[in-house]
């Protein structure tokens, strides 16, 4: 009974893996690209996206190693950052006199706040990649989580400095960045959120947002790239795809990182719940009229 079981299981596998075409490859990268910094979440797009145009989901493995190229786009344009940090927390290391220093500081606050977003993602790994990517919970956290938005903007004094950040504000971040591991939530969205709450400054909050991300996706895309070539359900993805794809989403992702940036030093992060509440809705009203499948 038990080798019966597993067969089934096995040809069940067989039937759910298919290739991946060329146009849902390049489509879902530029939607990868285009969204991965905003806070609309671009693994609800991604889940959208191939849902009602292939009527089926591409698979979190192809959209975490898809990220790859985005968090490439995080490293190269906040490479100077990223080097002064490192070089100050290298020395603080080894150098006690070196360590009053906010740049040796925010490396720890980083690793700190990573820490969160890496246990649950790797003890939870079957529940985000399996029933969190249900359409009906996209949809829903996507309406739900633009009020979160319109909140800590309206409660939130922005007067707090990148200067000013603390282990305190790092921590509560990281752990807000957990939230994103559901889709329609948004990474930025609720990293900058808790900023927000944090009375941390619209741009401050951003830019830690970004320099927080790189460890946790960076991780996420290493770790799944051998289930993104051989998934055990959804669509297997060529290498040649996956570096045409990580390509696009680097080109776009960093587009967006310099628009994103100098939207809001003027704009409030509010605006973008314009966008997520009426594709929620939208998706809401397919489902349940059956137009697509969740």
């Amino acid at each position: 009974m038990e080798l019966s079981s597993h067969l089934a299981a096995e040809a069940g596998d067989a039937v759910t893996t298919t290739d991946m075409g060329w146009l849902q490859t390049i489509i879902l990268s530029i939607v990868q690209g285009l969204t991965e910094f905003l806070p609309v979440s671009s693994s609800g797009h991604m889940r959208i996206v191939s849902q009602l145009v292939w009527g089926e989901d591409a698979g979190a493995s192809f959209t975490a190693v898809v990220q790859l190229g985005t968090e490439l786009a995080v490293l190269v344009f906040f490479a100077k950052d990223i080097w002064i940090i490192l070089s100050a927390w290298f020395a603080g290391v080894f150098d006690r006199t070196k360590r009053d220093n906010l740049n040796y500081r925010m490396g720890w606050m980083v690793i700190a706040a990573t820490i969160p977003v890496g246990l649950i993602g790797f003890l939870a790994k079957d529940l985000i990649r399996d029933n969190l990517r249900n359409l009906w919970i996209t949809a829903i956290v996507l309406i739900l989580f633009s009020f979160v938005f319109i909140w800590a903007e309206k409660v939130g004094t922005h007067r707090r400095t990148y200067e000013k950040l603390t282990m305190k504000d790092a921590l509560i971040m990281g752990f807000a960045q957990c939230l994103a591991l559901v889709p329609g939530v948004s990474r930025s969205g609720a990293t900058v959120s808790a900023g927000l709450f944090l009375n941390l400054d619209r741009e401050v909050a951003t830019r830690f947002s970004f320099l927080l991300a790189i460890p946790a996706v960076l991780a996420s895309g290493l770790f799944s790239l051998p289930d993104a070539f051989e998934p055990a359900a959804g669509q297997a993805a060529s290498g040649v795809q996956l570096i045409v794809g990580t390509s696009i989403a680097f080109v776009l992702g960093y587009i967006s990182i310099a628009w994103l940036l100098k939207f809001v030093a003027n704009h409030s992060f509010a605006w973008f719940a314009l966008w997520r509440i009426p594709v929620g809705v939208a998706v809401l009203i397919l489902l349940a009229t059956g137009t697509i499948n969740a």
